[in-house]
């Protein structure tokens, strides 16, 4: 078995399957990358100021308005008692993007009918979890949403 050598052909043969299989690599990969994109390199979010004040939510019929807090969709509410209430737009079920029913005095996310309160807390429906709220701080006209830290 030490004295076997290999002859031409079988030289020629992996020579020629190793160019194969690294041109089929040289193919695959490219779109492997292009598939799969990369992480994002977005900044974290820690503070936003609105591009609309608490006249608008008044005069808007639903009394709410949504925002984009970094990645994430969010969506601030006048509360009957007056205080504006920031939560995450996003269900805590299946990621779909919750509504402000004021008729029912609810957020509701119409994918799988889950509920949640006005506070974000899940009152009925799939949602596993609260929805994710945020710190409101007005200044006169302006609105600064802010994400709680966790401590």
């Amino acid at each position: 078995m030490a004295n076997e050598t290999i002859n031409r052909r079988q030289a020629l043969q992996w020579i020629t399957s190793g160019g194969i299989l690294a041109f089929i690599a040289a193919l695959v990969y490219p779109v492997i990358r292009y598939l799969i994109p990369p992480d994002s390199g977005e900044a974290n979010t820690t503070q936003i100021k609105l591009p609309f004040g608490r006249a608008e939510i008044e005069a808007d019929p639903q009394k709410a308005k949504t925002f984009k807090f970094g990645k994430m969709l969010g969506i601030i509410v006048l509360i009957p008692d007056g205080t504006l209430k920031a939560l995450s737009a996003t269900c805590t079920h299946l990621d779909c993007t919750v509504q402000h029913r004021p008729d029912w005095g609810i957020l509701w996310c119409a994918c799988h009918n889950g509920k949640y309160d006005l506070n974000g807390k899940n009152i009925s429906g799939p949602p596993p979890r609260p929805l994710e709220t945020f710190i409101v701080d007005e200044r006169e006209n302006e609105i600064f949403i802010m994400r709680r830290t966790s401590s």
